[in-house]
């Protein structure tokens, strides 16, 4: 047997053994968006999709492939539409995704998903495509499927976030391509990290509201960083997934009663 927690590296015998278990599945929902000049635009997949695998290999899960494609980039959270690279869905089609691989699972057996965020914008999209397969699932009879959503940042702890950020944290809307992500991703893809070009034309200084069209003096830097990334490393990216990935599955084990 193939010793993987990824659904998708599995043959059909071997998932079709561990749903008949009862295993937990992931469903690590990204986007394609830019992230600066020193991040590439995969940073919402490889990250929601490594915390899923470190938490599924504490709760005995599976991980689905991600969706690599999210719900517009919004200026305030993501730098918005108009940064090349940045390929997105409209929120119907995302939720009708969302929808329509929740509603696969179901019907193959899957009785606990977890719909894991890792795109701001995705958030209430992702809401409205786990509704939709819940209330289809039940229409087709199947009324025992227990479902989860959550995003990964929540799960960073206060004492984790003042040692991060000395002087107070930003929030985690204004922390696109910042040290937030950039740290996650020196630990889990070094490779793709240029810390050589991290910008300093940060932090952003938007008002309180959206326009459209996206006015030139709105307040987002150039470089599509919204904070500040210089000081990021590895080791901060540990912190972060020291609590991730022990908190996130003990709200799981709770939720599925899994160690009952």
């Amino acid at each position: 047997m193939v010793d993987s927690v990824r659904l998708d590296e599995l043959n059909w015998l071997e998932f079709k053994s561990k749903v008949a278990a009862g295993a937990p599945v992931f469903l690590p929902l990204g986007s394609t968006e830019q992230h600066g000049p020193h991040l590439p635009l995969c940073v919402d997949v490889t990250l929601p999709t490594g915390v899923c695998e470190r938490v599924a290999r504490e709760v005995g899960g599976l991980v689905a492939p991600t969706i690599p494609y999210g719900c517009k980039s919004m200026p305030r959270s993501g730098g918005g539409e108009h940064f090349p690279g940045t390929l997105s869905l409209d929120a119907h089609t995302f939720s009708l995704v969302v929808r329509d691989v929740i509603r696969n699972l179901g019907r193959q057996g899957v009785r606990r998903i977890v719909v894991v965020n890792g795109h701001y914008e995705n958030c209430w999209p992702s809401v409205e495509g786990l509704d939709l397969a819940l209330r289809e699932l039940w229409r087709d009879g199947i009324h025992d499927m227990q479902a989860m959503r959550l995003e990964y940042w929540d799960f960073a702890q206060r004492p984790t976030l003042d040692k991060l950020f000395p002087d107070g944290f930003p929030g985690i809307d204004l922390e696109h391509a910042s040290l937030l992500e950039t740290s996650l991703m020196l630990l889990l893809r070094p490779e793709l990290v240029e810390m050589d070009k991290v910008p300093d034309d940060g932090p952003a200084t938007f008002p309180p509201y959206d326009k459209f069209p996206l006015p030139e003096d709105f307040g987002l830097p150039h470089s599509g960083v919204l904070a500040v990334a210089t000081g990021s490393t590895a080791e901060k990216g540990q912190l972060l997934m020291d609590d991730y990935v022990p908190l996130i599955a003990e709200a799981i084990r709770k939720e599925f009663r899994l160690d009952q």
